[in-house]
């Protein structure tokens, strides 16, 4: 009776899966769990096992010459100190992509130009009043009142000169050692405008070195207030 019973006790205990069959069973690495089961071996789980080891030493074999790499300390290294007595001011272009300036647009600006500033539609209505700011809104009903207007010759030049944002009210300080911007204000050049730049503002010895905004223009995000300064 004790022997049937230890019997017994052995044949289950021999039942119960190994602790690498629990982990197998447990994790989410994948084909693990159909390579370490219980029971006898099969053709699948020998297809198993070859797809997951040569899965294995592909990534090894691919990531062995970055680790070979990593390990190598690659480094390059180099110091070039010089002391100069006199500094150049560096060119500097100023743009600002808020273009127009609401405050200084007419009636006879958002007649011609309402639709191109997204301020009007088609029909020269305010699309969306109920969106709009009420102060703003007050002063946008009032300027696009176009009954009984009689329109006037429109310069796009000149409207974005007028409208377009002055160095002057932008620059609040500028200074470079000893000068201050009344004295460099000579070298500060005004560039026709652009329709997706606004007005653009250089400084520099360099006149050509403007032609470095050139391939920015097309890549400069669209933001409603926003000043870009580049340095070059």
């Amino acid at each position: 009776m004790d022997l049937k019973d230890s019997t017994s006790e052995g044949s289950m205990g021999s039942l119960e899966p190994s602790s690498i069959q629990m982990f197998a069973n447990t994790s989410s690495l994948h084909g693990i769990r159909h390579i370490f089961v219980y029971g006898p071996v099969t053709i699948r789980r020998l297809l198993w096992t070859m797809a997951f080891v040569g899965s294995l030493g592909l990534l090894l074999v691919e990531s062995s010459d970055r680790v070979a790499f990593y390990f190598s300390y690659q480094h390059v290294t180099k110091v070039d100190e010089v002391v100069a007595n006199s500094l150049v001011f560096p060119a500097v272009t100023i743009c600002n992509l808020n273009e127009f300036r609401f405050s200084r647009l007419t009636t006879n600006d958002l007649y011609h130009a309402g639709e191109l500033l997204a301020l009007l539609d088609v029909n020269l209505q305010i699309p969306e009043p109920h969106l709009a700011d009420p102060a703003v809104l007050a002063t946008l009903q009032e300027k696009a009142n176009f009954k009984q207007y009689k329109p006037k010759i429109f310069n796009m030049q000149e409207f974005l000169g007028r409208v377009g944002h002055d160095l002057k009210d932008m620059l609040l300080y500028c200074k470079f050692k000893d000068l201050s911007y009344r004295h460099m204000a000579v070298r500060w050049r005004m560039f026709s405008w652009n329709i997706r730049v606004g007005n653009v503002v250089f400084y520099g010895a360099v006149i050509g070195s403007f032609q470095l905004m050139t391939p920015l223009q097309d890549q400069l995000p669209d933001y409603e207030q926003e000043l870009v300064l580049v340095g070059h």
